[in-house]
């Protein structure tokens, strides 16, 4: 465990890929390490990136990335995929579509599979954020799965978040609605060479001139498009005006205290999870509560709270 830990706080990859590894696995090695490398995490800017599928959210990465590495700043990318129902692992595979970085040892890459968890993250994401801190990275990228609404959860773990549009989704003000729209930092439309990129811009605009009517800060709308690297420089610089906003305003205080409370109820929540599932006491009382509610004998509500009776006694 010590070795791993501290090949993690000297930045060595594969320490680094392995205790993620085991993160992802909930193995207690893995709570053992995540305790020694703790008071050495908060120095990295954590970049949330999510919106709709397409709309060139890797790319846009794969753009930032480059411009931090011009700075001579180090990057962790962690790209939240969906999960093969067969292997539990990610099915997109961010890492091939940004291969050109794989060989620059100032940046790390990793693709994980939300394994069932709603709202676009993956719950070893905490942990992952935490990893690539300890190990020395100046910026934390970290891209959601990008299948709509459920993606708000990605507030809780970025400092910034970026919500990235494209023109032409069809009716845009209903896709500005959506509870997407609500978390973003930063407004970011993307492919921006289309048709209809001025209306958009301008749909999200009147949106953020009412949102932000009573704010100390309204919301910017960045035109991108990444694929040609255009309003990349741009965006950085928006990014590290955020930053230094929310050092001005004590905010990033505020945001890194939500969340190290969203790690640790998540935390308390696998544990208890764990705990009920794998312990043998527990795990013949739950199949027999499963066979009674198949049977309408007993309704999942009391069968829980006869669960949470016997945990709490």
């Amino acid at each position: 465990m010590n070795d791993i830990a501290a090949g993690v706080l000297k930045g060595d990859p594969r320490s680094i890929a392995r205790l993620i590894t085991l993160a992802e696995n909930n193995d207690p090695i893995a709570a053992k390490a995540m305790k020694t490398i703790h008071p050495k995490t908060g120095n990295a800017h954590v970049i949330g990136i999510t919106g709709v599928m397409g709309s060139g959210k890797s790319t846009l990465i794969y753009e930032l990335t480059r411009e931090y590495r011009k700075k001579g700043l180090k990057v962790g990318i962690i790209a939240i995929d969906p999960t093969s129902p067969f292997s539990g692992g990610a099915l997109l595979g961010d890492r091939i579509r940004m291969m050109e970085l794989a060989t620059d040892d100032g940046v790390f890459i990793r693709s994980m599979g939300t394994r069932g968890m709603l709202g676009g993250l993956t719950s070893a994401v905490y942990d992952v954020v935490e990893i690539l801190d300890a190990s020395g990275k100046d910026v934390v990228l970290v891209e959601t799965v990008g299948v709509g609404q459920a993606e708000v959860d990605v507030v809780k773990i970025a400092d910034t978040t970026l919500v990235v549009l494209v023109p032409g989704l069809g009716d845009a003000i209903q896709t500005i609605k959506a509870g997407i729209m609500e978390i973003a930092d930063i407004y970011v439309v993307n492919k921006a060479d289309r048709s209809g990129v001025e209306q958009a811009v301008a749909e999200i605009e009147s949106l953020v001139d009412i949102a932000c009517s009573e704010t100390d800060r309204k919301t910017p709308v960045l035109t991108t498009v990444a694929k040609e690297n255009k309003g990349i420089i741009e965006l950085v610089k928006e990014i590290e005006d955020h930053k230094n906003y929310l050092n001005k305003t004590k905010m990033l205080d505020v945001q890194r205290r939500k969340r190290y409370e969203a790690e640790l109820v998540e935390i308390i929540r696998k544990r208890l999870m764990n705990f009920i599932f794998d312990e043998s006491t527990f795990k013949g009382k739950v199949e027999d509560l499963i066979d009674q509610i198949s049977k309408k004998k007993v309704d999942p509500y009391t069968a829980a709270e006869e669960i949470l009776g016997k945990i709490l006694k």
